[in-house]
């Protein structure tokens, strides 16, 4: 994603936690590598392989000055004919130790094998950092934890199917939902976006007149995706 989209997503989270969220946990991570000269380690669970995420901390590595932020991605399976940053398996969590930072991302619960190399990897001295939906374990083995609340289904059939209502009614709702900062069409891959993005940062940027929610998300639905880089 790039710089305008990024700033786009931003204007449309306007009043809601995630822009100030996402710098915060950027941070926090840019506060565990920069010192240590980098060992950032990147890792999913089975089900869900954090490339994109990868990537783009690669590109924010190269455009901020700050080499320490390109990650080295761990995965679950690494096939023979992998290119060498890809062929990194879940082995070396085994040598992660003090002066390094293990990024987790789970949209689901790890399964217990990764957990234990994660807590194993803390004992280590290693810091952890995770970006997930907030299963209990993982956020209890995190030094720091951003979390991201799925909508609930009923719900959010219920707020599609429903009467919008007129005027203060409808504003009056939005703010609530904003407020809350929960799911509101916010998924993990925007929040990733952002985090991303923010980590390479060296100031804030300017705020922006607010709109309303919706219209804020009515822009932005075609313009978030994206194709990968070539790289990954």
């Amino acid at each position: 994603m790039d710089a305008v989209r990024v700033a786009l997503l931003r204007e449309v989270l306007a009043g809601t936690q995630w822009p100030a969220a996402t710098r915060r946990f950027a941070a926090s991570l840019r506060s565990s590598v920069v010192p240590h000269g980098g060992g950032l380690l990147l890792v999913g669970t089975r089900a869900y392989e954090p490339w994109h995420l990868a990537a783009h901390l690669v590109d924010e590595a190269a455009w901020s000055g700050r080499p320490e932020l390109a990650p080295l991605l761990v995965r679950h399976r690494v096939r023979p004919a992998d290119p060498a940053h890809l062929a990194v398996g879940l082995g070396r969590l085994a040598g992660a130790g003090r002066g390094e930072t293990l990024l987790l991302v789970a949209p689901e619960r790890p399964d217990g094998g990764l957990l234990e190399r994660v807590h194993d990897a803390r004992r280590a001295g290693a810091t952890v950092l995770s970006l997930g939906t907030g299963d209990p374990e993982v956020v209890g083995l995190a030094h720091d934890a951003l979390t991201i609340t799925p909508a609930d289904p009923e719900d959010r059939a219920e707020a599609e199917a429903g009467d919008p209502g007129d005027g203060e009614d409808a504003d009056e709702a939005d703010e609530a939902s904003e407020t809350d900062g929960e799911a509101s069409g916010v998924d993990l891959d925007m929040v990733q976006h952002l985090v991303s993005a923010a980590a390479g940062e060296n100031s804030l940027p300017t705020t922006r007149g607010r709109l309303r929610f919706r219209d804020r998300l009515s822009r932005l639905a075609d313009q978030l995706t994206s194709p990968p880089p070539g790289r990954w």
